[in-house]
């Protein structure tokens, strides 16, 4: 008798005796009584812990058995009661209950005052029958009826910068620059996790149209499209064709094919202009997908200008109110700024009101519907539950929390070692330096090996640096080349995505070589991946990797399905079912890998993608291969704020910009465009210093410090002056990583995570708290010298560089001269500075300046350990309390706790009072004058003078 025969039979027999639920030791299980309302024939709520419960439910007879790739093992279960009320099975723990529907099964959740938080919709649950490549499985959506008044944060990193996503629309799936994570957190203080690894929808189920689905006149106001006019020589004004368009999809390499044949892309330009008209009243939403200069005007209303790298598109949305039947003037501009190039636009009509205030996912397959509710006090006690049901994240190793040095690459390892050498004599700060891509010969990508003509020594490389107080980082791509070894040792046990292959496809080195990506979903394949990254790279001494295009980017500007097409089928099913998750799985088999042959050693990955979990890995994501221009630096900030707010703590980004616009490599000294790019990437810098990860990287021009701008030069002293300022923080940066791990804390936060009770911080998108105390308000625009500032609601501010006081709750115009972004700092803060140092080990902290800036009681815990191993996983740890009291302006610094070794046994603190009286700026010759107390680890209470 087969285990659905028997699920079937029970479930026949339970609604004979009246019954159709069951409770067990992990949850309840329901089998609606009118399951045709939406499909719904086994719905189960399961208690992960007493703030979160996992719902799964299926229009098959019985649940999936396929587990979670995003769930860890919990380490115990919630305590829990059941009771049934009118037909409703009430499940409910210590801090939330969640009641399901005997008749629909549709879920609803409550917090520990039973005050509703968030119900599924009404016949809103949604089951398609589909097979793919003779997988059965569903289209899968729910909408859940959610808060009017709140703001939704997450869904990962996005490149359209919008912050709250709350009426907006969203398509989850991996690219170059795009990370889609399925989650959602509001300030509501509630988060839901969809755990769906295919192409999925947030918002608006419908995929946008072609605006073909609009009634569309060319610009002489004839009906059919619009007028098409192709200039293939701009300095001639050229006129290669003039045709009337119906679509503008150009968006891939399948798209691209009716571009006009035998048009010349290099000096070209092509204008689409016209009217388009909607049938019904409304906002329609259109998103823009470009490469190369692009203008798009609606009725002469510019609604943006963007530049983006021709080989790597971006998006940008917009939204036009329309009336049934009023036309509107379009006019779209592009310049494709090289060879054959991608632009597209698209559009939603409109939703009502009722369905843009739902919370929805779709996704493409599943075979359940599943999804984890998370609640709590706050949005962090929501990210800690995100965390208890996807995995830790761990302390980073000290020195990543310092400076990285790359470029697009090092050709040798003398050019590398020049590099480290010159920061060094400089005295910059510095701590990692990397090689990337392209240190194999040429026709043996995924060999491992080093091309000794370049890079003759690669342990003697990794020694020297070492020696030099720094740490190396290496790219691995999880491309082989399908003549290397390395392929073939894949290729046999079946673990190749061998599409690419069989259809030839070439990469863009050289003449052109054939490879594939290796199948990480496969156990056996992601331990052969460690084993040969291991034996040819490891055990050279690299101290770091990089997981490069890990989307997988087997095709760049592939069209979804042939991206489909090119890593199917996964070791666990069609690739549509799990298009979306490979950057974890990635991910898994290096740390596990590691931390099997070296558990003295964390594990540092850097990833060009992400999902749900990732953290639990030992990875920080990267946004991508971006473009050096303003309005790309402006969208990294809600990117990296929303990306944090998706659970994942580590973030960080190209400072400057990857992809590099003409005008600025071949700009002359002197040269407006030169001193553009300098003030650029000292705007960046600025932004760069006050996110988890530190990092420049970047095309030609070269992006070391002396190669942007000359010593004496403003952007070069202003981005050694962060530089420097992050070093002499690393007691408060480092204390926010061991938060992280042991507090499951978010050090990139959105504004509304610590002023939720603001609501002028909900859509705020360009401000964010770099840990509890200090407030960074980036500068991203040319030539800016001010910038608008809100400071959110609470006691008071401080400037950073002055120490003067602003009130709270305003709105201003804040100073922003060239080499300083403006920064504040909460009142009641307490900020930790170290000594002046080049790499994170220079110097012990025996003497830490603590700044308390007065105004409102504070507190904040040092957090110290020996900085590389695991050993904090252990026990190996201290903690040094401070506590101010403003009723008594009193600091105490509390007994410590833990140990570890070689840790300090006495030191010194110089305590610094800040005040509306007493105002004082950071710079270290403004705070030196303090009260200089000894400490031995006992308490010490230190009182204003």
């Amino acid at each position: 008798m087969n285990k659905q025969f028997v699920m079937i039979l029970l479930a026949v027999v339970m609604m004979a005796c009246g019954q159709n639920w069951k409770e067990d030791s992990g949850g309840v299980t329901v089998y609606p009584s009118n399951p045709t309302a939406n499909g719904a024939k086994v719905v189960r709520v399961q208690p992960v812990s007493d703030q979160t419960f996992e719902v799964r439910t299926t229009a098959a007879s019985e649940l999936s058995e396929e587990k979670s790739l995003v769930k860890v093992p919990m380490k115990e279960s919630p305590k829990f009661t059941v009771s049934e009320e009118n037909q409703i099975v009430v499940i409910k723990t210590s801090e939330a209950t969640a009641k399901v529907s005997l008749s629909t099964g549709e879920v609803s959740f409550y917090d520990a005052n039973e005050e509703l938080i968030i119900k599924e919709k009404a016949d809103q649950r949604v089951f398609n029958n589909i097979n793919v490549d003779g997988t059965d499985g569903f289209e899968l959506s729910q909408v859940f009826d959610s808060p009017e008044d709140e703001a939704l944060y997450g869904l990962g990193q996005h490149q359209a910068d919008e912050m709250n996503y709350k009426g907006k629309n969203e398509e989850l799936f991996q690219y170059n620059t795009k990370v889609s994570i399925p989650f959602v957190v509001s300030t509501k203080n509630y988060g839901v996790l969809w755990d769906n690894y295919s192409l999925t929808r947030f918002g608006d189920s419908r995929p946008y149209s072609n605006i073909n689905s609009l009634k569309l006149y060319n610009k002489d106001g004839k009906e059919g499209g619009l007028t098409a006019t192709y200039i293939d020589d701009l300095n001639k004004s050229h006129e290669f064709l003039v045709r009337t368009e119906e679509t503008i999809d150009y968006e891939n390499l399948t798209t691209i094919n009716k571009f006009p044949e035998g048009f010349n892309f290099a000096h070209a330009k092509i204008t689409w202009e016209g009217y388009f008209e909607g049938d019904e009243n409304g906002v329609y939403d259109f998103l823009c997908y470009y490469a190369g200069y692009t203008k798009l005007w609606v009725d002469g209303e510019l609604q943006f200008d963007k530049w983006r790298t021709a080989w790597n598109p971006s998006v940008a949305k917009f939204h036009v109110a329309m009336e049934k039947g009023v036309k509107k003037h379009i006019k779209l501009e592009w310049l494709p700024d090289g060879g054959v190039s991608y632009i597209g636009l698209k559009t939603l009509s409109p939703r009502s009101e009722e369905a843009k205030n739902d919370l929805s996912f779709f996704s493409e397959m599943g075979q359940e519907i599943r999804y984890f509710m998370m609640t709590g006090s706050s949005m962090d006690e929501v990210i800690s539950q995100y965390r208890t049901i996807t995995g830790k994240a761990q302390v980073m190793p000290k020195w990543s929390m310092g400076f990285w040095q790359s470029r697009e690459r090092y050709k040798t390892q003398d050019e590398l070692l020049d590099v480290l050498a010159e920061f060094r004599e400089r005295k910059i700060p510095l701590d990692n330096i990397v090689v990337d891509w392209s240190y194999w010969p040429e026709k043996e990508w995924g060999s491992h090996d080093f091309d000794l003509a370049r890079f003759p020594d690669a342990q003697a490389m990794n020694d020297q640096i070492h020696e030099q107080n720094a740490h190396v980082m290496i790219s691995v791509w999880p491309k082989f080349y399908h003549i290397t070894d390395h392929y073939k040792q894949f290729d046999e046990k079946g673990w190749m995505y061998t599409r690419a292959v069989e259809d030839s496809v070439r990469d863009w080195i050289g003449q052109g070589y054939i490879g594939s990506f290796y199948d990480a979903y496969a156990e056996g394949a992601r331990k052969l991946f460690w084993d040969q990254i291991h034996e040819k790279l490891y055990t050279k001494g690299f101290d770091a990797w990089w997981m490069d295009a890990s989307e997988p980017d087997i095709l760049s500007n592939a069209s979804i399905e042939y991206r489909k097409d090119l890593m199917n089928p996964t070791a666990l099913g069609p690739s549509t079912e799990y298009f979306n998750a490979y950057a974890l799985m990635n991910a898994k088999g290096i740390y596990e890998g590691q931390r099997e042959v070296d558990n003295d050693k964390r594990v540092f990955i850097l990833t060009r993608s992400g999902f749900a979990g990732l953290q639990r890995y030992g990875a920080v994501t990267w946004s991508g291969d971006i473009g050096t221009v303003w309005e790309d630096m402006k969208a990294q900030i809600s990117a990296g704020i929303n990306f944090a707010l998706s659970g994942l703590p580590y973030w960080t980004m190209d400072i400057g910009g990857f992809c590099v616009e003409k005008r600025y490599e071949v700009a002359k000294e002197g040269s407006e465009d030169r001193e553009e790019w300098r003030e650029l990437n000292a705007r960046w810098y600025q932004f760069g210093a006050f996110v988890p990860l530190f990092r420049v990287h970047g095309q030609y021009p070269f992006r070391e410090v002396w190669n942007i701008a000359p010593e004496k030069h403003p952007a070069y002293k202003s981005m050694v002056y962060y530089n420097k300022l992050r070093y002499r923080l690393m007691p408060y940066i480092y204390t926010l990583a061991g938060m992280t791990h042991f507090d499951d804390y978010t050090m990139m936060r959105g504004l509304a995570m610590d002023f939720t009770a603001d609501k002028n911080v909900y859509n705020i998108g360009d401000q964010y708290m770099f840990g509890p105390s200090l407030m960074v308000c980036p500068v991203y625009e040319y030539k800016a010298r001010t910038r608008e500032v809100y400071l959110p609601k609470t006691a008071g501010w401080y400037d950073l560089y002055t120490g003067k006081w602003l009130e709270a709750g305003v709105k201003f115009t804040a100073d922003a001269p060239y080499e300083k972004m403006p920064m504040y700092v909460k009142a009641g803060s307490i900020l930790p500075l170290g000594p002046e140092i080049e790499y994170t080990t220079q110097k012990v902290a025996d003497l830490i300046t603590l700044v308390v800036y007065t105004g409102a009681d504070g507190s904040f815990t040092l957090y110290e350990d020996e900085g590389t191993t695991y050993d904090y996983e252990k026990g190996k740890y201290t903690q040094t309390p401070f506590t101010y009291s403003e009723a008594d302006n009193t600091l105490t610094i509390g007994s410590q706790k833990g140990e570890f070794e070689g840790m300090l046994k006495d030191r010194q603190f110089n305590v610094v009072f800040v005040s509306k009286e007493n105002a004082m700026g950071i710079d270290a010759a403004q705070i030196t004058k303090g009260q200089v107390v000894d400490y031995n680890g006992e308490e010490v209470k230190v009182q204003i003078q």
